[in-house]
């Protein structure tokens, strides 16, 4: 006899595996009639498994974002991997020397103390570790600042023994980065350099990579599950959300609430948009629920605009705010068709963010 959805303890945290089938194919699919390489991120889903089906469908290889995740992923036959962080530290170096000799490994710098430490692991190990170069083109987090410091640290790179200068990388795609990586594209040619791969990223604005001229590679991770912020955004629909929260009623004490067994722990408390108003989360079956508050082991459902309400003991499906940081909550997950579990997985990667 098959396991049923209804069997699962909550909270538990459930795929559907027709509409993560449907979420590759498209985006695969958009890749390819673009002529752009598709890199996807794990730090998703985190596992190895899924990682897998995306490198069957014509990933180019995988992205990870830090050493932790590319060690489960390495042990589990990915070949060809981008750490998109930069690596310091003298232990963190030496992980990714040990990576670099399993598999085909490159990852980012933003400055030449970043770039020395690749180096000189690099000589120590006697590997060759491909560089991109991670420019800021709008986000503000890492990043050389302009396209005359990228061509800059590009030029450094190319001389350092041990390292080979791989291309260009940014985060995320937005209106400033097609003049941003023109100029420094344009820089490089000046002083004689190639950049082989222009590796841009993120689920929302990905279906309109191939506008801007120049990036050869993309790297989206949420895609593969959507969640109430890609729906917020327009880059999803309901209908693409494949990762749900699978919760029970455990008291309804008031006409106007209820209270569920998951709290931040199993949803975590970001925001749409950092809007409190929002709420933590989408209630399927009940349209206007509110998912009002989050303590650790509680959520409290605001029922005012309901036509109908829940009852004690009944389950509900939640639909995260955000995908990525709900799987890291997770020790297991459940992969479903409709009312049937097909199989629960341990998340391999989880907590790995070291």
């Amino acid at each position: 006899m098959s396991r049923q959805v209804e069997d699962l303890l909550t909270p538990a945290l459930c795929i559907d595996v027709d509409r993560v089938e449907r979420n590759l194919t498209r985006m695969q699919a958009y890749c390819s009639q673009h002529g752009l390489a598709l890199r996807p991120h794990v730090k998703t889903h985190k596992l190895p498994s899924l990682a897998r089906r995306q490198l069957a469908l014509g990933a180019v290889g995988i992205t990870c974002q830090k050493l932790g995740e590319a060690e489960v992923m390495a042990d589990a036959g990915c070949a060809d991997i981008l750490v998109s962080y930069e690596v310091v530290g003298e232990r963190n170096l030496g992980r990714l020397a040990a990576l670099a000799r399993r598999v085909r490994i490159s990852t980012v710098a933003d400055s030449r103390a970043v770039a020395d430490g690749l180096a000189g692991m690099a000589a120590r190990s006697g590997v060759t570790i491909p560089v991109l170069i991670d420019g800021d083109t709008g986000y503000h987090r890492t990043g050389v600042p302009t396209p005359a410091e990228a061509v800059a640290l590009a030029q450094y790179i190319s001389q350092c023994a041990g390292l080979r200068l791989a291309g260009l990388f940014t985060y995320p795609t937005l209106r400033a980065t097609g003049p941003w990586l023109a100029e420094a594209l344009a820089g490089l040619r000046r002083a004689g350099l190639e950049a082989g791969i222009v590796s841009s990223g993120g689920t929302p604005g990905a279906l309109s990579t191939h506008e801007v001229q120049g990036i050869t590679e993309l790297r989206v991770g949420t895609y593969i599950y959507n969640d109430r912020t890609m729906v917020r955004r327009g880059a999803a629909t309901p209908d693409d959300c494949a990762l749900t929260v699978l919760a029970t009623v455990i008291s309804a004490n008031a006409p106007d609430r209820v209270i569920l067994d998951a709290g931040s722990k199993a949803l975590t408390s970001d925001l749409v948009g950092g809007d409190p108003a929002l709420g933590h989360g989408e209630v399927v079956a009940y349209p206007g629920a509110a998912i009002q508050r989050l303590y650790e082991e509680h959520a409290v459902v605001d029922l005012t605009a309901c036509a109908r309400v829940p009852r004690v003991g009944d389950r509900v499906s939640l639909v995260p705010n955000h995908a990525c940081a709900a799987v890291n909550l997770y020790d297991e997950v459940a992969l479903v068709r409709g009312t049937e579990v097909l199989e629960v997985l341990p998340v391999a990667a989880r907590g790995r963010s070291r």
